[in-house]
């Protein structure tokens, strides 16, 4: 018994340490952050490591701990710059994802979309008219129906705010990549739902309230 419990004690303090360390340091992955806290804790034995899922709620209760009123500011200006950049690339039926698409977001991260197209080109080419100055680079992800693959991610800076593009083949949108934090099917939210958001923040409502 007393095992068990050690056990489920030191699961939600690496969930809560590798939380604290995605959090403070923009960690992304929560296994980069996971295997950091184990290592330097010495929990080599990975049936006591927290789930993504575990790590997931522990980053969320962090950011609600933490939330400041003066960063919503920040996000509704992230909000709107995201709802600018998903009228521009409506054709390819824009989702906001990532924390911008949470309760308690953080102003700290890109602003992600997830974008539709038959190819990456469809998309560079947009930008080629626009004028618009981008990065891309792949990034590893797996799929809802197990298998993985890498993606294109196209990056550009929209005055002070970066948005990252990633760009889905459209036989995704049944076959969606997992969310890397909680694994479930990453279906992002359309700008309708985001315009709520934006005007929940903007009429200064905490969603709580």
């Amino acid at each position: 018994m007393q095992h068990r419990e050690r056990a489920e004690t030191q699961r939600c303090w690496l969930a809560a340490e590798a939380a604290r360390l995605m959090a403070e340091q923009g960690i992304a992955e929560p296994e980069r952050a996971r295997r950091k806290v184990a290592e330097r804790a010495g929990i080599t034995d990975k049936r006591h490591w927290p789930s993504n899922e575990e790590i997931q709620e522990a980053l969320l209760a962090y950011r609600r701990l933490f939330w400041r009123p003066d960063q919503a500011a920040a996000v509704d200006k992230q909000r709107q710059q995201a709802l600018a950049a998903m009228r521009h690339f409506h054709r390819f039926r824009p989702r906001l994802t990532g924390t911008l698409a949470t309760d308690y977001p953080d102003p700290s991260q890109p602003v992600r979309l997830l974008l539709g197209a038959e190819t990456v080109d469809e998309v560079v080419v947009e930008l080629l008219n626009q004028g618009i100055r981008w990065r891309e680079r792949q990034e590893a992800r797996r799929f809802a129906d197990g298998s993985r693959g890498f993606l294109p991610i196209l990056s550009f800076m929209a005055g002070d705010t970066q948005i990252e593009l990633l760009v889905l083949p459209r036989t995704a949108r049944s076959n969606p990549p997992l969310d890397p934090l909680d694994e479930r099917p990453e279906r992002g939210l359309d700008d309708s739902a985001v315009t709520r958001l934006a005007s929940l923040e903007t009429g200064q409502i905490h969603p709580d309230q």
